[in-house]
């Protein structure tokens, strides 16, 4: 039994999207609970290579056989969809999902510039945009394509932001290497605040009694005019 056609059969029958680690611990289970199954046992230990080989294989032989539905890795993970060109009969059969408002053009910009500088601070962005983002990343953030993902190593340590799996789901991507080419927006150049004071690469700030100030430059010394 090929690997590709055991991952199709999971692939066809999963309630949601699967990820090849998913797929991995699927297999893995299954060699667990066979009983003198040799053949279920085989595919105990499949390399995240071979596994990702056959699904990538998987694809391609459902593509050149221009089915209505394809196999597509959307935002890390593997599923079944059916082709555009059939959601006008779908929709009369499943009925039309309410989607969200669209983004507005400011929010598109900013997501943008997160998408790919990230992680970013929100200062960091509005150096780029030279408006104020608060609203924008209000309403990023609750349509959940946008999260904090750390703390930049600046004073103050400003939360940093980045891109969710929702964001590349959202735009059909099966991951940030799918962007497209923006070299102009990655080079606008973008003033970080001063670091931190430190005393060893691994420690965050230094304690105050130990950070060295300074010499104060020494006043004359007064001499007594004669009266």
């Amino acid at each position: 039994m090929e690997l590709k056609n055991i991952l199709e059969s999971l692939l066809f029958s999963a309630q949601k999207p699967l990820s090849a680690k998913e797929l991995r611990e699927v297999l893995a289970e299954a060699a667990s609970a066979a009983e003198g199954d040799e053949t279920v046992k085989a595919f105990k230990k499949v390399k995240e290579e071979a596994l990702e080989a056959g699904l990538e294989e998987l694809a391609r032989e459902h593509e050149t056989a221009a089915r209505t539905y394809r196999l597509v890795c959307v935002a890390g993970a593997w599923q079944f969809v059916t082709q555009p060109e059939f959601a006008p009969w779908l929709k009369a059969l499943v009925g039309h999902k309410s989607r969200p408002p669209r983004l507005s053009q400011p929010a598109l910009e900013t997501l943008a510039i997160i998408a790919y500088r990230q992680p970013i601070t929100r200062a960091e962005i509005e150096q780029v945009r030279g408006v104020a983002v608060d609203g924008v990343m209000q309403t990023l953030v609750e349509r959940g394509l946008v999260e904090q993902v750390g703390r930049a190593e600046v004073i103050g340590r400003p939360m940093t932001y980045g891109t969710t799996s929702l964001f590349m789901e959202y735009f059909g991507l099966k991951n940030l290497e799918e962007l497209p080419a923006a070299d102009e927006l990655r080079r606008i150049p973008v003033v970080k605040p001063e670091s931190f004071e430190t005393l060893d690469p691994g420690l965050a700030t230094a304690p105050p009694d130990q950070l060295q100030l300074p010499a104060e430059p020494q006043s004359a010394a007064k001499t007594d005019e004669p009266t």
